[in-house]
């Protein structure tokens, strides 16, 4: 099910959607699954699953410590396909974010084909640029997937124009040059750019990621974007806990306070 979906029913109630960020098999695969599925009850409108990888280059310090405990653990892809069939099953829109090597590792058509199967909507690839991307435009479009590249601040108009006329489902603006992590301010050059990615693809939506902690950025972003993506500040609520129990009910609470920004940022 294609995440346009929820971005509808978001578009509907006059609101960005809210998607959250967790790697699979974080703090294990079945206490990920439970925290999702947590997620999702307080109002996470799309899940983005994170396939853990060794050598990640987008990732900042709290998402590589998660994604090297899920590693250390013995993580395989098909407990990342497992997470995805079990948030699926509880009714969220849920995407990949992926580094390229693993999904060529495992088989692009294979990777598409299982992918679809568990009932994920796409993948999120930001290493992967369009133009090195003809295997997964054409299995993408074989097991009608999402593909969500992104762009940045320092993308020129015509790679604006390129990258989103290959996306389907959104388009993933990195508001900020550099790794993932939470911020004390929001970018300025998001507005910016989300306004100049409208201009080259005003009917795809847009959601601006990198940066985001609270419910007061949420809605700082959620008044001009299409979507607001959080990461690293839910991960970091089931590192910094003392249990299990503790970090899904911590995780619950941000989650629950996000949505409520999202929703307050249109009055």
């Amino acid at each position: 099910m294609s995440v346009s979906v929820a971005f509808e029913k978001a578009k509907a109630e006059q609101r960005a959607a809210l998607v959250g960020y967790l790697p699979a098999g974080f703090p294990s695969v079945d206490g990920g699954i439970a925290a999702i599925r947590a997620m999702v009850g307080a109002g996470v409108d799309v899940v983005e699953v994170g396939l853990p990888y060794s050598d990640p280059v987008m990732d900042g310090p709290v998402i590589q410590r998660a994604t090297e405990r899920a590693l250390a653990a013995g993580l395989r892809t098909a407990d990342v396909l497992r997470t995805v069939e079990a948030v699926a099953d509880a009714g969220a829109s849920v995407l990949v974010m992926t580094y390229w090597a693993p999904v060529e590792r495992y088989g692009v058509d294979r990777f598409a084909r299982d992918l679809a199967a568990a009932g994920g909507a796409g993948l999120i690839t930001p290493d992967l640029i369009p133009e090195e991307a003809a295997e997964w435009l054409a299995a993408a479009d074989a097991y009608g997937l999402d593909r969500v590249f992104l762009v940045a601040p320092s993308s020129t108009d015509e790679r604006l124009a390129l990258t989103t006329r290959h996306c389907r489902g959104f388009v993933y603006a990195a508001a900020l040059m550099g790794v993932t992590g939470v911020r004390d301010q929001v970018s300025d050059a998001a507005p910016e750019l989300v306004g100049r990615v409208r201009a080259a693809a005003p009917a795809l939506p847009v959601g601006v990621g990198l940066g985001v902690r609270d419910g007061v950025q949420a809605a700082a972003v959620g008044r001009y974007a299409d979507a607001v993506i959080v990461g690293s500040a839910l991960v970091d609520r089931l590192l910094s806990a003392p249990d299990a129990a503790s970090g899904v009910a911590s995780l619950r609470q941000l989650s629950e306070e996000l949505a409520a920004g999202v929703r307050a940022a249109r009055p």
